[in-house]
């Protein structure tokens, strides 16, 4: 029996980067049970429901996200592409454009911005930080310009349809924004762990150069892996769009940030090649359950920006500290 215990707790800490995602998955229990006991409340099935609404979005950036780092990059743009998404979508539902024309549209619109992000930093070798801040200022510009530095009118009634998919469906219960979450991650998830472009995208994290000797294609995986990211980014701009009725210009502020704090949190490295996507709902759960926890116990916005903020730089640091030894430990035992 004990033999028995011994193996399957082996096999699971065995899966790469899984010891980690344990361990943060004992904390969020650990946070759930205190802003329960804290004020009961929290467990009520209508909090609950409201609270996987809060965390869909954030997860789906957060799978973004988490495919950038892990080739070794980062994407600042996201939070500008969720504005983009929004106002672009809504500009033309309000001009009367039919809603899932629109939809498509939009989308065309984002995955270009992922499209540049990919040749900025691959092909033309641009340090990510810099090429993805260009096109979050541009993206962020044509949030603005788009309905001529407005937000947007009321989407209508027109778009009914549009709203009922994004926000207001439900399927037994579940909201379909959760339902979108669930299934990208697992379309997304299935593409990194089992298919040849998931292991690119761990290798050229891992070690671009042997990646290139290896014949990996370098430019078509890190623009894949920024498609990701633009896409995820422009549903949650789309839901954004559903869930207000309308188009506004600031929508996705700060919303890299909450991304990085996903991905990172939930085990995925900065320095690249390393990460799993339920790390990423993890990640995602606990910004959401801090978020949602601090508000129940009458927190101030400030004081939830610093925790969370806090987090991700402990996070980033235990990380590089980690990753730092165990390069150290390498080295020394090379001749």
């Amino acid at each position: 029996m004990n033999s028995k215990r011994q193996s399957w707790y082996k096999r699971l800490f065995a899966v790469r980067g899984m010891g980690q995602v344990v361990t943060v998955g004992v904390g969020l229990m650990v946070m759930c049970v205190v802003f329960g006991i804290i004020n009961p409340t929290f467990f009520s099935g209508k909090n609950v429901a409201n609270l996987l609404r809060q965390i869909a979005p954030i997860l789906l950036i957060g799978i973004g996200q988490s495919y950038v780092l892990i080739t070794g990059n980062i994407d600042l743009s996201i939070g500008s592409v969720v504005g983009m998404s929004c106002m672009i979508s809504a500009t033309m539902m309000t001009n009367g454009i039919n809603p899932w024309a629109a939809v498509l549209l939009t989308l065309i619109c984002c995955l270009i911005v992922g499209v540049v992000n990919g040749l900025l930093v691959a092909k033309c070798k641009l340090p990510p930080f810099i090429a993805t801040l260009g096109t979050m200022t541009i993206a962020r510009g044509v949030a603005q310009i788009v309905n001529n530095n407005y937000n947007t009118d009321a989407i209508g009634d027109g778009a009914k349809g549009f709203r009922n998919f994004f926000y207001y469906g439900k399927v037994a219960g579940v909201y379909n924004t959760v339902i979108i979450a669930i299934v990208l991650w697992l379309v997304f998830n299935f593409l990194l762990s089992k298919t040849r472009t998931g292991r690119h995208i761990y290798a050229i994290g891992s070690n671009i150069e042997a990646s290139k000797l290896s014949g990996v294609n370098i430019v078509a995986t890190t623009t894949k892996a920024y498609l990701v990211s633009s896409f995820c980014s422009c549903i949650v701009g789309l839901v954004i769009c559903a869930t207000s009725g309308m188009g506004t210009m600031d929508a996705g502020n700060a919303y890299e940030m909450y991304a990085v704090a996903a991905s990172v949190i939930g085990g995925v490295s900065t320095l690249g090649g390393q990460g799993i996507l339920i790390g990423t709902v993890i990640g995602a759960s606990i910004w959401g359950v801090l978020q949602n926890g601090l508000q129940f116990a009458g927190a101030p916005v400030a004081i939830r920006n610093i925790v969370i903020g806090a987090i991700v730089v402990i996070s980033v640091l235990i990380d590089v500290i980690v990753r730092s030894g165990k390069l150290g430990k390498k080295n020394k035992l090379e001749p």
